[in-house]
């Protein structure tokens, strides 16, 4: 949001009770947030962040994107990766921006994964496979698979990698938090009324 001047804005909420461990940019009246759940403040020059939250255990937030997978080592020679996105609680919206970070031990000497979706690269000195997914088609979900060749005589890893997942979900909220509106003091102008809302994975990891 771009504002000109110097506009006095109070910000309500329809669900300011799920809010837990929440802070505030220092423009941010605090004492307006204790007593009424209200952001009250004046914006400063250029980009900044107005708060951060954390969700309360009591509201379990649904996760839009889940990861079907199946990977397996042998002692001293090869593994094979089998590895599917899918679909949950989207509220009929696309899940883009899909990529699936795919850690592999530190003996593979070569990965040879293929995607029905996207495209897959892999980094030799980091030891991990990216595959960009993309956008989902729930009629076709993406799958990925292949094997991995390892050092000979090398020792079977310890345990299966910890996959990265990454995506985004436009005009959904998945924490629940809904704008219930925006008041602007001290200039004359309007602004449009309208909410964009975004989720996006931040860290968020699959054990397999």
């Amino acid at each position: 949001m771009k504002l000109s001047g110097i506009p006095d804005l109070s910000l309500t909420f329809m669900n300011a009770r799920i809010f837990d461990d929440v802070s505030f940019h220092p423009c941010v009246r605090i004492k307006r947030w204790e007593s009424d759940r209200m952001l009250s403040f004046i914006p400063p020059d250029g980009h900044f962040r107005l708060m951060s939250y954390h969700i309360g255990s009591s509201n379990l937030v649904p996760l839009p994107i889940y990861i079907r997978h199946n990977i397996q080592f042998k002692t001293g020679a090869s593994g094979r990766v089998d590895i599917t996105v899918g679909l949950k609680q989207t509220m009929g919206r696309p899940v883009e921006d899909v990529k699936v970070d795919i850690p592999m031990p530190k003996s593979c000497i070569n990965c040879s994964l293929t995607p029905t979706q996207g495209k897959f690269s892999y980094d030799t000195v980091s030891k991990v496979g990216t595959w960009e997914v993309g956008r989902i088609d729930p009629q076709k979900l993406p799958n990925i698979r292949g094997t991995v060749q390892l050092i000979s005589g090398s020792d079977t890893p310890e345990s299966n990698p910890t996959l990265g997942l990454h995506f985004k979900v436009e005009q959904v909220a998945m924490s629940g938090l809904r704008v219930n509106r925006l008041d602007i003091l001290g200039e004359k102008y309007k602004p449009f009324k309208g909410v964009k809302y975004l989720t996006k994975a931040g860290l968020f990891q699959v054990r397999t």
